[in-house]
């Protein structure tokens, strides 16, 4: 609004300054400059009233803000009682979810009001409610910009007073084809407790701390794969099997309980790969994009392209990609007559 006002300032002040003549020293050069700029603040600024193309660069900062915002909560507030717990007794709820998703939310509301925004806390719990909120935001939006967030990614973690959570960040945008289809254009996950922030825009490559980061070049043999476990016996089952593949294949196996930071550590070297079974967008929408601009590999666990919507994840370094896709298929990791 300061830029509209000085605008208006000068326009409507143009006549009074030129009949000040030469007591007041106008020069006709200095009012057409006068005139000139505030005529391009008055387009400038109602482009962005108006809803103008948005800078990527500007919405990564506000999700770089929402994210360190809420930090302090998470920080502050390790080992909250859980409220509930939703799709199974291993999916649990804390206040502090609700808290931090609202702290997201209201930066992302004021940056950017015409911007969707889909919350994990906002959906229903279970495999399919998720896949649907995802396919609807997809599908129906009005906005070509879809945030969508995992407050606490890790929340058994956070409740168990384990400081290995991320506050996961994704944005998609419509690309401007026939299709209007979405891509992930800018991911940003924060750990709160190492004051590490993950963050990647499409085609820009991936940092950490502001620091250029790219995932390892270490085959299976040598890897270090991580792994989840599932909160659900049908999701579970193939996750075994998984695990019994890669333990015999790759230097070891880990479950560190957060989708977003193992995406992230994928991204920067610490871990080699990693799979799941059934994942929702809010777990892996920050992540997949920051593991592709580090020069990983993203796909789905058969190989095929990964998606927003894509449930059954496989990450990697690129190197070891398509042997341990292999490895996991044998396995019939894939197991999606197994996934609710």
């Amino acid at each position: 609004w300061r830029t509209r006002a000085r605008a208006r300032f000068f326009l409507a002040h143009r006549g009074v300054a030129a009949g000040l003549g030469r007591g007041a020293r106008a020069s006709a050069r200095e009012m057409a400059r006068d005139v000139a700029l505030a005529l391009a603040l008055l387009v400038a600024s109602a482009g962005v009233a108006h809803g103008m193309a948005t800078d990527l660069s500007q919405v990564l900062r506000v999700a770089v803000e929402a994210g360190r915002a809420s930090s302090a909560t998470v920080r502050a507030k390790l080992g909250a009682e859980v409220l509930k717990t939703k799709a199974s007794r291993g999916d649990l709820l804390t206040a502090v979810d609700s808290e931090v998703q609202t702290i997201i939310e209201q930066h992302v509301a004021r940056a950017f009001p015409t911007h969707a925004f889909l919350g994990e806390e906002s959906v229903p719990a279970g495999a399919k409610a998720s896949s649907d909120a995802i396919a609807a935001a997809l599908s129906v939006s009005a906005s070509d910009w879809l945030w969508i967030c995992d407050p606490i990614d890790g929340t058994t973690n956070f409740v168990q007073s384990l400081p290995l959570v991320g506050i996961s960040i994704g944005v998609a945008r419509r690309r401007d084809d026939a299709d209007r289809s979405w891509e992930l254009a800018c991911g940003v996950i924060v750990d709160p407790f190492r004051d590490e922030v993950f963050s990647a825009l499409v085609g820009q490559g991936a940092t950490l701390n502001e620091q250029p980061i790219r995932v390892g070049d270490e085959p299976l043999a040598d890897a270090v794969v991580a792994t989840g476990f599932a909160p659900n016996e049908a999701s579970l089952r193939p996750m075994m099997r998984g695990l019994q593949a890669v333990g015999g294949r790759a230097r070891t196996v880990r479950m560190l309980g957060s989708a977003a930071i193992m995406l992230a550590w994928v991204g920067c070297g610490r871990l080699s790969a990693y799979f799941e079974a059934d994942l929702n967008a809010w777990d892996t929408a920050a992540g997949a994009l920051i593991v592709r601009e580090a020069g990983g590999r993203v796909t789905a666990l058969d190989g095929s392209p990964h998606t927003i919507a894509t449930r059954p994840l496989l990450a990697s370094n690129a190197a070891a990609h398509a042997e341990l896709q292999h490895v996991l298929e044998t396995a019939n990791v894939l197991g999606l007559d197994d996934v609710v």
